[in-house]
This record gives C-alpha cells, structure tokens and sequence, in this order.
C-alpha cells in the first residue's frame, strides 16, 4: 500500500495471479486500518478480499504481518503465495516459508505453471544468468519483481471481502519513529523515463547534471550501486539486482558499464539511452541507442536541444 491506495506492484501481483491460476481463486489479504482499498483490489483481479483491520497498520510490521500471514495461509491452504519483491516482502516471505514448513524464491522475474506445478525465473550469479526453480511444497512462497506481471483494471468485477478475526497479539518489538528521506517527484517504480547515473560520474556533482536533464524530460532520477555506495546519491535511487526494478518506456544509463546486477533492475525498459566514454562498455550491447563521449558535454547538448525542440513546437 502507498497513501491508502494499492501500489502498482500489488495490482500486477493479481494480474499475475489471474495468468498463471485462471481456474483458481485469488485472494488477497489486505492489512490496513479500515477496507477503503478493498474495492480497489477486486477490481484489479482479487475475487476474495481478506480484511486484517489493525490500528496503525499504515507501515510494514514483520511480526504482526508474518502471525497473521501464517494463520490465513494454514486455515485457506493456498496453493502459491506471492508477495512483492520490497524490503517488506523480502522481509516476510522467507519468514512465511519457514513457519508453512515450504520453499521460497525471492527476486523473481517470472512465474509459469507446467503440470500443476509452479516455476519461478530469477537472476543469478550477479544478474548474469537467470535460473528457474520449481517448489514442490505447498504452498510456493515467492517474491516477485515489478514488471513481472500486467495489471489489469475491470471495473465490472464482483469479490466479497471478508473480515479475518482480530486475535491478541503479543507483539515483542514496537515503533517508536520513522524517519523518511525526503521525495520529490515520480517514484522511479512508477516513472515512465528514468535517467540514471553511475562511477563513470566520477562524483556528486555529476548527479545535478542529470536533474537537469530528467527535469526537461519529466523524468525520475536513479543510480547504479557504486555511486549511492559512495554517497553521491540517496540509496532509494538504486536500481539493479540489490536494488529497485524498473520498467520505464525510456531509460537513460549516463557512466553506467552495464554489469548483470544492475541489467537486472532495468533490463525490461522499452528503450535504453546509454552515454559512455567506453565504446566497448557492456551497456552498449543492451541499449538501443548509444553515444560515445564525456557526459559532461552530450547531456547539456542534449537538454539544449530538447529545449530548443520544445520553444519550436509552442
């Protein structure tokens, strides 16, 4: 949930769900203050909303999540269970898997059934090869990476929500602060264009560079490890196998050689952009279009132009 509402990530959950099990009914558990987003998620795919009504449950709680996931998934039995693949679902599912005495795949980047039984593709060996795994536990516990499904809206659909009975927990840790790095404009999840920088930056100040740009474009800003690492960038700008992934329409990789782990966050954009003073990086060979040169001189010919295509067409 984000702001009261379903995240795109959950909507493509469903949508998933639908694909893979047609024949099968689909839940979702929602745990949230009151069902306002319920109606939301039976559109969206859910035939049975699962309603865990919890003062304060705006924010992600491991053990009031995991005691209640637990006790729905051995009273419904399900025969998979998804969960998006965010420090919170990476977080529970694991967990999950243990307590159901089954399996999980984490980070996958797509799911099939073969003869009633579930496989899940994920990157490994650092993004470099994808391998697919099959659970043959009940239930198939995976995290899933956005992108990996389609969410699909019908406004017509019918589901009942039904109340899971509150029990007393004893929950053994509490919040007492969040603290929040402060956002502004689009969610790189949700962006359409995204620029992203990498160590060929060769520092901060490369990063306002590329505000400009993405400020022109309409465009969220990201990076690949070494540069949050480093400290030239916040860390919720992290793109690749260790952190978001994204599928934009259009992706600039600005000083970015194009390594596994970070193809494997933003492999599935539409278009890829790549600027590299190295004509044999990697990123090349992944990008549909490519300019060789110091990034220090192409993006600010690059925003002029985009300027001066823009004052043509007013």
């Amino acid at each position: 949930m984000r702001d009261g509402s379903a995240t795109p990530l959950t909507r493509e959950l469903l949508g998933l769900a639908r694909d893979v099990g047609p024949s099968g009914e689909v839940a979702a558990l929602l745990i949230a203050a009151d069902s306002s987003a319920a109606a939301d998620l039976i559109k969206h795919g859910a035939d049975r909303v699962l309603l865990f009504e919890h003062a304060g449950a705006e924010e992600y709680d491991g053990e009031l999540w995991l005691t209640t996931a637990e006790r729905i998934a051995r009273d419904i039995k399900p025969r998979a269970l998804f969960a998006g693949h965010t420090p919170a679902g990476a977080d529970l599912a694991p967990r999950l898997a243990f307590r159901l005495e089954s399996a999980v795949a984490t980070g996958c980047l797509a799911v099939a059934v073969e003869d009633g039984e579930f496989l899940f593709t994920r990157a490994c060996y650092g993004g470099n090869v994808r391998e697919t795994l099959s659970i043959r536990s009940a239930p198939a516990v995976a995290t899933i990476k956005a992108g990996t499904g389609v969410a699909r809206v019908d406004s017509a659909r019918r589901g009942d929500i039904v109340c899971v009975e509150n029990v007393a927990l004893s929950l053994r840790t509490r919040v007492i602060a969040r603290e929040r790095e402060t956002a502004s404009g689009t969610s790189l999840e949700d962006a359409r264009i995204i620029v992203a920088g990498g160590r060929g930056l060769d520092g901060p100040e490369g990063f306002r560079v590329l505000e400009d740009l993405a400020q022109v474009l309409g465009a969220a800003v990201g990076a690949s490890r070494v540069p949050c690492d480093l400290g030239w960038c916040p860390h919720s700008w992290q793109i690749g196998l260790t952190g978001k992934t994204v599928t934009p329409d259009l992706y600039f990789a600005v000083g970015i050689s194009g390594a596994g782990h970070h193809m494997a966050g933003c492999g599935n954009a539409k278009s890829i952009v790549a600027i590299n003073t190295d004509a044999n990086a990697a990123i090349f060979k992944e990008a549909r279009f490519g300019l060789v040169g110091d990034y220090r001189k192409l993006v600010p010919a690059l925003i002029e132009a985009l300027n001066a295509l823009e004052r043509d067409t007013v």
